[in-house]
C-alpha cells in the first residue's frame, strides 16, 4: 500500500511511540486520525503532523468502551471518507508479582483490578478497535491494514502477568485476522518492541537503565522512530500478513 493520501487512525497517538508513528506516516503524505484520552497531548501530535502538509485530527476515544470505538470510526469515516490503516498502539502496565513470598508466607497478590485494567485496554480495546475498523473496511470494499502493537514480553516477562498475557494475545489475535479478512484485502500484522526510549523509561535512574540495556545485545534502547519504520513496513509491504516484527535489539526474555 502507497500510504500517501491513505487514512491511518493510530489509537494512543498522543504521545510516546503513538505520537512517533503519526509523524512518520505524516512524513509519508499519510492523513492521521488519532485516538487518544488527553486533548492536550492530542493537539500537540496534531500539530507536528499537520507540519507536513497532511490532514491530521484528533478525537476522544475511549478504547474500552464499545459504542465510543463505533462512535470513534464513524467519525473519521466522516471526516476523511474511509479508514485505509488501523495502528492499535493504545496500551498501559501495571506490573506486579502473582503472589508476593516472604519468610514462606504470602505477603501479597497482583489485584483484579491490576489484571482488569490492563486486559480492558491492552486487549478488549484492541479487539473492539480491530473489529469496527475492519467491519468498515469491508462495507468501503479498498482493503486496508490491520497493525497491533505487541511486545518482547508476549514470550513472559516477571511481574507482567496481565501485560505478557495482553501482547501474547494482540500477536494471537493478528494471526486470526490475517486468516480471516484475506478475503477481504486486508492485511494484518503485529510488532513486538524490546525495551524502547519513551518517557517512562527515559525518567528512570540511570543504574536501572544500565540493568536494562544490559540485557539487550545491541546494549542500548530502542527509538520510537524504529518502531515507526516497522509500521510503515508493515503498511507498505502488501506480502506481508499476519506475522510479528521482533524489534529489540536481539532482547529474549
Amino acid at each position: 500500500m502507497q500510504v500517501r493520501g491513505k487514512t491511518v487512525i493510530i489509537t494512543g497517538g498522543g504521545r510516546g511511540i503513538g505520537r512517533e508513528m503519526a509523524k512518520t506516516f505524516a512524513d509519508r503524505g499519510a492523513n492521521l486520525a488519532l485516538f487518544d484520552l488527553n486533548q492536550g497531548d492530542l493537539d500537540e501530535t496534531v500539530r507536528q503532523c499537520a507540519i507536513h502538509g497532511v490532514r491530521a485530527h484528533g478525537y476522544i476515544v475511549n478504547v474500552t468502551q464499545e459504542n465510543a470505538v463505533a462512535v470513534g470510526m464513524d467519525a473519521v469515516t466522516a471526516d476523511f471518507g474511509g479508514i485505509d490503516v488501523l495502528i492499535n498502539n493504545a496500551g498501559i502496565v501495571k506490573d506486579g508479582l502473582l503472589i508476593k513470598v516472604k519468610d514462606g508466607a504470602v505477603t501479597g497478590k497482583m489485584t483484579l483490578d491490576q489484571w482488569q485494567a490492563v486486559i480492558d485496554i491492552n486487549l478488549t480495546g484492541v479487539f473492539l478497535c480491530g473489529r469496527e475498523a475492519a467491519e468498515r473496511m469491508v462495507k468501503r470494499g479498498q482493503g486496508g491494514v490491520i497493525v497491533n502493537i505487541s511486545s518482547v514480553s508476549r514470550h513472559g516477562n516477571p511481574g507482567q502477568t496481565n501485560y505478557s498475557a495482553t501482547k501474547s494475545g494482540v500477536a494471537a489475535m493478528a494471526e486470526v485476522w490475517a486468516k480471516e479478512l484475506a478475503r477481504y484485502r486486508i492485511r494484518t500484522g503485529s510488532i513486538a518492541p524490546g525495551y524502547t526510549r519513551t518517557d517512562i523509561l527515559a525518567a528512570m535512574r540511570p543504574e536501572i537503565l544500565d540493568k536494562l540495556t544490559a540485557q539487550v545485545p545491541l546494549r542500548r534502547l530502542g527509538e520510537a522512530i524504529e518502531i515507526a519504520h516497522a509500521a510503515l513496513f508493515i503498511v507498505e509491504n502488501d506480502f506481508f500478513t499476519g506475522r510479528c516484527v521482533d524489534v529489540d535489539g536481539g532482547l529474549r526474555i
